[in-house]
């Protein structure tokens, strides 16, 4: 019986419940259509909104198409083409990195396990974690990203002071199949009610199970 489990658990499943009503089609808002454009797309949005992302690599998924064309294009060219979407030199190294060593050691191929993914410049858990959830449908650890940080600690899924902290305890709390729809659904939620600023507790579905000080209700 639901009542003979222990009350951690069943705040948890609450809170799963009330996910899956609220955004029962949540997924990745990065548009691609690869494994290459998903990673070139999570490489462009750190310190970027998906929005703008989108806009960027509407043009450029037509300009660059094989890991190839990140590594022959001139850096000044391709920092030019990702100009609006941030630090856009690092990010423009990084992609040529990253495609110069899948051509040198994986054939050309974007990587479908979290250590070989790791290996590329410009990947660390965060990116990697939406390749492989994404583009290849493993779940090997929980996109922890602004949005997933802020709610797990407001929910008191985790107090951890760092991504990696707060992944582990999100891999550990989670069944391993929410791992991926769980991040998918987090993020929209942080989008649209839990904001860093003045979240709108008044019309979230999960108030009742949260434990955060910053409630404004």
């Amino acid at each position: 019986m639901d009542r003979d489990r222990p009350e951690a658990q069943r705040r948890l499943d609450r809170i799963l419940r009330g996910l899956d009503a609220a955004y029962p089609g949540a997924g990745c808002t990065l548009r691609h259509g690869s494994a290459l454009e998903l990673l070139v797309a999570t490489i462009l949005s750190a310190q970027c909104t998906d929005e703008r992302v989108n806009r960027v690599t509407e043009e450029l998924f037509r300009k660059y198409r094989r890991p190839e064309d990140y590594v022959r294009v001139p850096a000044e060219e391709l920092e030019a083409d990702i100009r609006s979407t941030g630090f856009y030199r690092n990010k423009a190294r990084n992609l040529r990195g990253a495609c110069r060593t899948m051509l040198e050691s994986f054939g050309g191929a974007v990587p479908d396990t979290m250590e070989q993914l790791l290996q590329l410049p410009g990947v660390a858990r965060k990116t990697a974690n939406v390749v492989l959830g994404v583009a290849f449908g493993k779940a090997e650890g929980v996109v922890v990203d602004t949005h997933v940080s802020r709610v797990a600690r407001r929910l008191g899924l985790s107090g951890a002071p760092s991504a990696e902290g707060i992944e582990r305890d999100l891999m550990a709390a989670l069944p391993r199949e929410r791992w991926i729809s769980f991040s998918h659904q987090v993020i929209v939620h942080g989008r649209e009610l839990c904001r860093a600023r003045r979240p709108l507790c008044g019309r979230c579905p999960l108030e009742p199970d949260c434990r955060s000080e910053e409630k404004t209700i």
